[in-house]
Formats: C-alpha cells, structure tokens, sequence
C-alpha cells in the first residue's frame, strides 16, 4: 500500500457515508409523506455500495423502495379518497434509525482514519527537517 493510498481509501468511504447520511435523513424527513391513493407513495432511498478493486468504495446507485406503499385509513385528510384511505411510505422508522447511527460510525471512522494519516505524514515530513 503506497503512502497516500490510506488518504485515498478513506476519502472514498467518507463520500459514500455522506450520499448514505443524506439519502437516510431525506428517507426521515418524509417518513409521513401523505399522498392519495392513485399517486405512488413516497420511496425511501437506498444506497448501493460497491468495493473498488484498488480499496476503497464507490456509491454505484440509488434504489427506490416500494411506491405502492402502504394505506391507511384517515377520512379528515384531504387527500382522502371516497374510503378514507390515503397512501403513507412502506418504511420501517427503526430501520431507519439503525441505519442513520452505522452511516454515522462508518463517518466518523473515516474521519479518525483520515485524521490519523494526515498526522503521520505530517510527523514524517517534521523527521526530514530536523
């Protein structure tokens, strides 16, 4: 592994934990999304991570969760149809959650690794000007 390899390693994982930080607190923010029933639900976003083969890892897409959704009964909203029914996202909040707090520990590991190297090198370059 060369010298700046680590740098590079760690700035990948820290690329894609942000688009997983920001596609789970978009997921969230819509978590009551209410629409009617002929429209599609809103679709939680899930990201798709793929190792490269030097290290490192790299956002290969975004999948969509289900659009039907789930329904539920609520006759005072206005979106209601004749049944009282509306469409709310097909999403499991505790899912969500655990999710949130591993995107936000892959973060911060990348953050302590990237951290760690800047300070190594930094220290290895203070040795030849001594």
């Amino acid at each position: 592994m060369g010298a700046f390899d680590m740098l590079r390693i760690a700035n990948s994982s820290l690329g894609m934990h942000q688009t997983w930080l920001d596609a789970l607190a978009h997921n969230i923010a819509n978590a009551n999304t209410v629409r009617a029933t002929g429209e599609d639900a809103f679709q939680e976003q899930m990201v798709v991570a793929t190792a490269r083969p030097e290290g490192g890892v790299d956002v290969s897409g975004i999948e969509l969760g289900d659009a039907q959704g789930v329904l539920t009964y609520a006759p005072d909203s206005p979106l209601a149809d004749a049944d009282g029914n509306v469409r709310l996202p097909a999403m499991d909040m505790s899912v969500q959650m655990t999710s949130l707090v591993q995107a936000q520990r892959g973060f911060q590991a990348s953050v302590q690794v990237t951290k760690t190297a800047q300070d190594t090198y930094t220290a290895a370059l203070q040795i030849g000007q001594r």
